[in-house]
């Protein structure tokens, strides 16, 4: 039973990747995100304080009003993002409500991990961003207490992503291969123990 466990948590964590392109015809119900979101109440928080919030955009115009104000895939200087078409279906912002913390210490990270893990289960792509300007806060209509921390792309994936060793001079840039797949450049285990 251990090892079926290990081996079902091994299996989401390599299917959960950054995914850029997405097929954008296929929707994502709001009940559906609200389910994801649930998880994060499953999670540890720092000092118990559980100060983040999420904004679900699951609305047409509301994903129009963000999609601007995000940056995709730093190391292609040559793209924009996804085209027409290839966009996301949903996204969650992650907020903090600086009426309870201004620092969240770690609940960031983990509560990203835990949505992206039910995404994941759900058939659903994910992209974390945490390059975008203040128009996604504006577009949203967030109250000055709300500090947006990360926007959660989500939608079908229409791109193939691959992990592919890291080679030796370390270059953790991902890219595109000869087949137009995502690759994502991986240490060895080895190399992350010391």
């Amino acid at each position: 039973m251990t090892d079926n466990r290990f081996q079902i948590l091994e299996d989401m964590l390599l299917a959960d990747r950054s995914v850029r392109r997405f097929d954008e015809s296929h929707g994502i119900e709001k009940s559906t995100v609200e389910r994801i979101v649930g998880l994060v109440r499953l999670c540890a928080s720092g000092r118990n304080l559980q100060p983040l919030r999420y904004r679900i955009v699951t609305a047409p115009h509301e994903r129009e009003s963000v999609f601007p104000a995000l940056a995709w895939a730093g190391y292609y200087k040559d793209w924009d993002g996804p085209g027409c078409g290839e966009r996301p279906s949903a996204y969650i912002v992650q907020c903090i409500d600086t009426e309870i913390a201004n620092d969240c210490l770690c609940d960031d990270g983990l509560h990203l991990q835990a949505l992206t893990l039910g995404a994941v289960a759900l058939g659903i792509s994910c992209c974390i961003i945490k390059a975008f300007d203040s128009a996604v806060a504006k577009a949203l209509g967030l109250s000055g207490r709300y500090r947006p921390r990360y926007v959660l792309a989500m939608g079908y994936a229409s791109e193939r992503v691959r992990i592919v060793e890291m080679t030796d001079d370390g270059d953790c840039r991902y890219y595109r291969d000869a087949d137009d797949n995502h690759c994502v450049p991986k240490r060895p285990v080895e190399s992350l123990i010391i």
